[in-house]
């Protein structure tokens, strides 16, 4: 295959599409030029954005007539701005990586009748990609047990795994003495750094002190929560470290004995593929629901508890308290994670994309 050969990689703007692209990118940018789309909200997590295009558009799924007419225009007009940039650059193949930004590029695609590959984290198909089904080759998907996806496209399915950066596949874990009596508590509310986590664990947080019960915090929060929760952990002589949200987690990853985090794909995979047991707490207003159901599939494969975020109090700490005395447990969540991996999932979509490639040709 030629370094020449491009691929357009579009996706939407947060966390959660953005880190599987960028995780597909660092697999293929040895062989390919990579040309990404997103929109205004997933600029911030590349470090170079030159080869990045903009897509202006939004979702069509909203109450607001109003803003579904203004968004149709505008998914109109990406589709339009798409196939000029499409028809003049022809990459091999396109890469929707789900969110409504992808949309556009992806139809564009299909009118070129250039190639279009979609992916999937979720345990139920997102809106946007489950429109593309009918017009795309391939949909990759990370678990087999996926909802949402008609039978008659079942021929489509690629079952990859989880998209993750290399660097976790290369975390060396920091293993503790067995003596050591305070346990590292990773609190992570994703790319949009959960607020609800910031109002209401610290106060679990000071009541396990209170019952000594003591772990190392590391706490991912939002800039405007800083100093209160840092005023309560100094006032209570807590051990921790606060963060802003950041896509640097490997130190994190290395030190934690459990983590309490939302339950986007991209979030608890990492968790899973690092064997960092952890406390699932949905988003409650996740699209589809999908966080709650990614959760459900973890905790029935063994890998997490499942938290509805209406319990957080009094349930999280009830859980905290039981998992400091009973510690066996989390060896036995550690033990079920060592039974997957995701370590070849992108080296089969790279194989996957040069069979294709060469059958194309």
């Amino acid at each position: 295959m030629s370094k020449k050969d491009k691929i357009v990689i579009a996706t939407g703007g947060t966390g959660g599409h953005i880190f599987p692209a960028l995780s597909l990118s660092e697999y293929l940018n040895t062989n390919f030029d990579i040309e990404f789309f997103s929109d205004k909200r997933g600029i911030k997590y590349f470090n170079n954005t030159e080869n990045i295009r903009l897509i202006d558009t939004g979702s069509i799924f909203q109450k607001n007539i109003f803003k579904v007419i203004v968004n149709l225009n505008k998914i109109f007009f990406s589709v339009i701005n798409s196939f000029f940039y499409l028809k003049k650059n022809r990459p091999k193949i396109v890469f929707g990586m789900g969110g409504y930004s992808s949309f556009p590029v992806c139809v564009a695609s299909y009118f070129l009748k250039i190639p279009v590959i979609i992916y999937e984290p979720n345990l139920v198909i997102g809106k946007a990609n489950k429109i593309l089904l009918p017009i795309v080759k391939k949909i990759f998907i990370a678990s087999k047990n996926i909802s949402g996806i008609q039978s008659k496209y079942k021929n489509k399915i690629f079952v990859s795994g989880y998209f993750l950066r290399k660097e976790i596949f290369q975390i060396e874990k920091i293993y503790k003495e067995k003596n050591n009596p305070d346990l590292t508590l990773l609190i992570m509310g994703g790319s949009q750094s959960a607020e609800v986590f910031g109002e209401k664990i610290p106060e679990i947080i000071v009541e396990c002190y209170k019952r000594k019960i003591k772990f190392k915090i590391f706490q991912q929060c939002l800039d405007k929560q800083i100093k209160k929760i840092e005023e309560i952990y100094k006032k209570n002589n807590i051990n921790f470290k606060l963060f802003t949200f950041s896509d640097k987690l490997s130190d994190h990853y290395r030190t934690s004995d459990l983590a309490i985090t939302r339950s986007g794909a991209s979030s608890i995979a990492e968790l899973l593929n690092t064997r960092i047991p952890f406390i699932a707490i949905p988003l409650p207003t996740s699209a589809e629901n999908h966080q709650y159901k990614n959760a459900l599939e973890f905790e029935n494969n063994g890998y997490c508890f499942l938290l509805n975020e209406k319990t957080i109090i009094p349930k999280l700490f009830e859980i905290l308290e039981d998992l400091n005395k009973n510690r066996d447990k989390l060896l036995l969540l550690k033990n079920k994670m060592r039974e997957h991996s995701d370590k070849d999932s992108l080296d089969k979509v790279v194989n996957f994309i040069e069979k294709f490639l060469n059958e194309k040709n």
